[in-house]
């Protein structure tokens, strides 16, 4: 008795899945994102969110911002203090720290990248971003939300950006407006 052949993931899957492992280690207490960097179909370095090494992480109490979530900060607030570094961050950062070119590289990442690290994307000649979960900017100033967006778009027209329709069966542990719903 033959069985039919399994299928497998598609390669954005696949690499998804990855991101999914990264993002257990991450220790913030918002978003928690991993992020996977490819190139020649191989992944060439991870990066989850988190303080930077060797400090106290957020679940310990090391981000004065984490520490007071919706008391001192409101929300879309104090990010100039927050000491975290997003995943996608990371994942450029040790590539770099490693001597490893991401130019012409996919980055997988489980939440949209934000003005920052589309920035960075741009600057470090990433080719393409495949996201999962959909950013959404807190800014409690609705003329800079408007200006911030259309900045965002301009920015992010110059790569090629795809959203993956793909479950996460952790996603209300991941995504702080899903946890907030739950």
């Amino acid at each position: 008795m033959s069985h039919a052949p399994e299928k497998l993931p598609d390669w954005d899957t696949y690499y998804m899945g990855i991101a999914f492992a990264v993002r257990e280690k991450a220790n913030c207490t918002g978003n928690r994102v991993g992020a996977v960097i490819v190139k020649d179909n191989r992944v060439i370095s991870t990066g989850y969110n988190g303080v930077p090494e060797g400090m106290p992480n957020c679940l310990d109490g090391g981000c004065l911002r984490c520490r007071n979530p919706g008391g001192q900060f409101k929300s879309g607030t104090g990010y100039d203090l927050c000491i975290c570094v997003h995943a996608e961050q990371n994942a450029l950062l040790s590539a770099a720290r490693f001597g490893i070119a991401v130019e012409g590289a996919t980055l997988y990442t489980t939440m949209q990248p934000c003005f920052g690290c589309a920035k960075e994307m741009l600057q470090a000649q990433i080719a393409r971003v495949v996201y999962l979960h959909p950013w959404i900017p807190s800014d409690p100033d609705p003329v800079m939300d408007t200006a911030k967006k259309a900045e965002y778009e301009r920015l992010i027209s110059h790569l090629q950006v795809d959203r993956l329709d793909m479950h996460d069966p952790r996603a209300t542990w991941a995504v702080t407006t899903l946890r907030a719903k739950g």
